[in-house]
């Protein structure tokens, strides 16, 4: 088959493709030129991640499509049901970047308790000059052992971060509509294992508890958390997003960091991505990355060889 992978693809992925005869071409594709791109090259298989999207018209376009790819969870660039119908088979990777994202998630989560997003903005402008004043600025950091982190939406990336706040000794709590309750297994270096059995909670019981709270939810209608659920959250909460920037009011947010009820947020995604509002980006209690959860090298690989296996599954069948 011939697969365009036009966002791109792990190397180790076009080898496996085509050692397996298939025809890989990365080249990247304008989104007002894809149709017709793919009506010259007659391409059966288009990957994409985030910015390229798949919708209706460039599959009534396209009858040669067989297959639409996503490399990562969320499907929101693609008309997903509508390509069923039509007899597409629609594939993602839903586990190979979820550890990369729980990380990440981590990282702004660590960044925002010991002030880091803030000390690397002032330390190359004011360090030589006002480091004891700088020092003193900072001193009242957190520690996360004992402290219960709250997460809505508990798929693979949710889980994942569960894992990584129960190994450092933090209660956790989590909501989701789909998801009552879930086994969460510690794996370590050694071999040894250890199980949690953890119990789903409301919405309003995971804001009210939480000292952060960490969104993992799909793209949404409404917001995970709008402006009535910042008012139930505790003084001094922590808040981080590497969903989907429809998951969370950013206004809501810039004044709840404005009045102290959230202490800090830790963004990877943004309501107008990929132009993040200057408010965002210039607030000193927001940490900040531009939409790369799933930017590891591990994951890329993972994410490569999964959707190659997938369409080799496929065109095996």
């Amino acid at each position: 088959m011939k697969i365009l992978a036009n966002d791109g693809i792990h190397l180790s992925g076009i080898k496996y493709l085509e050692e397996a005869g298939h025809q890989v071409d990365t080249t990247t594709v304008s989104q007002s030129q894809l149709a017709n791109y793919i009506n010259e090259q007659q391409i059966e298989v288009v990957l994409v991640r985030s910015a390229t999207e798949i919708k209706e018209a460039i599959i009534d376009q396209c009858p040669s499509i067989r297959v639409i790819g996503r490399g990562g969870v969320g499907m929101d660039n693609i008309a997903v049901d509508y390509a069923i119908s039509k007899g597409i088979k629609v594939i993602n990777t839903p586990d190979a970047s979820a550890r990369a994202v729980a990380e990440l998630s981590f990282a702004h989560l660590l960044s925002g308790a010991r002030f880091l997003y803030d000390a690397n903005r002032n330390m190359p402008l004011e360090g030589d000059t006002h480091f004891k004043d700088l020092k003193k600025s900072y001193a009242t950091g957190i520690e996360l052992k004992g402290k219960t982190l709250g997460i809505f939406g508990f798929g693979n990336i949710g889980q994942e971060t569960a894992k990584m706040g129960l190994s450092m000794g933090m209660k956790v709590l989590f909501f989701d509509p789909e998801i009552k309750n879930a086994s969460i297994e510690l794996e370590f270096f050694n071999g040894e294992k250890i199980s949690f059995s953890l119990e789903g909670s409301s919405r309003e019981n995971v804001l009210k508890e939480s000292d952060f709270i960490s969104l993992h939810v799909p793209s949404q209608s409404e917001y995970c958390i709008d402006r009535n659920a910042f008012g139930l959250l505790k003084k001094g909460v922590g808040i981080i997003n590497t969903a989907r920037g429809n998951a969370l009011d950013e206004v809501a947010l810039i004044e709840f960091l404005d009045n102290g009820i959230v202490a800090f947020a830790g963004l990877d995604v943004f309501e107008s991505e990929p132009n993040p509002e200057i408010k965002i980006l210039m607030h000193p209690n927001i940490s900040l990355t531009p939409h790369i959860g799933a930017a590891t090298l591990e994951a890329q690989e993972k994410i490569g060889l999964s959707l190659a296996k997938q369409i080799i599954s496929f065109d095996n069948a």
